[in-house]
């Protein structure tokens, strides 16, 4: 392919600057493809008139050229599939998780500075003067993104081993990780 390419770019050039020299009959003897070897070949070309216009006109014209142009297909005319909302809800639940770590973990650092009380003595005094169901919600809350993230992450080790990669398996395996994440998140806030 780079070779065909070449050897026409170096006939162009010899054609632009010997047009008699490369004839017919010489582009027949030189040239091994059969649609330029063979005598039914024309050459055609056209005029190309150009005028000068200045840089703003040549922006507004392009600019007009622009609202012609179709619109791409986007989001809004695809069905929504649960693959996108996992894809979605894993990047989220990673971010919050590791987000959550680090403020966490530098805030039990600083914690004596300002005299914060975030050992574990403190915490679970605190933990448990909350409601009953107060309890359970913040539970849920921090286990349902921790159980999400890390059964979807299996499921993706089991993406990368070449199982389960058709559309149906991919869809059942998403439901079923909802289910699971669900489920062990509730156990985890009722324990």
């Amino acid at each position: 392919m780079l070779v065909q390419r070449v050897f026409q770019q170096s006939l162009r050039r010899a054609a632009f600057q010997q047009p008699a020299a490369l004839s017919r009959n010489a582009l027949c003897k030189i040239a091994a493809p059969t649609s330029i070897a063979t005598s039914h070949h024309q050459v055609q070309s056209r005029q190309a008139a150009t005028q000068a216009i200045k840089q703003d006109d040549a922006y507004q014209i392009l600019a007009k050229q622009r609202l012609n142009r179709p619109v791409s297909p986007h989001l809004a005319i695809y069905r929504p599939q649960v693959t996108w909302y996992l894809s979605i809800l894993n990047r989220i639940t990673g971010s919050v998780l590791s987000g959550g770590f680090y403020i966490f973990g530098f805030s039990y650092l600083v914690a004596p500075l300002f005299g914060w009380h975030l050992e574990s003595g403190s915490m679970v005094a605190a933990f448990g003067s909350l409601p009953m169901l107060a309890k359970v919600g913040l539970k849920f809350g921090v286990a349902l993104p921790f159980t999400f993230h890390s059964f979807n992450g299996i499921r993706h080790l089991v993406w990368d081993t070449g199982r389960e990669l058709s559309n149906k398996a991919v869809q059942n395996t998403g439901w079923t990780v909802v289910g699971i994440s669900v489920a062990s998140a509730a156990i985890l806030a009722y324990l």
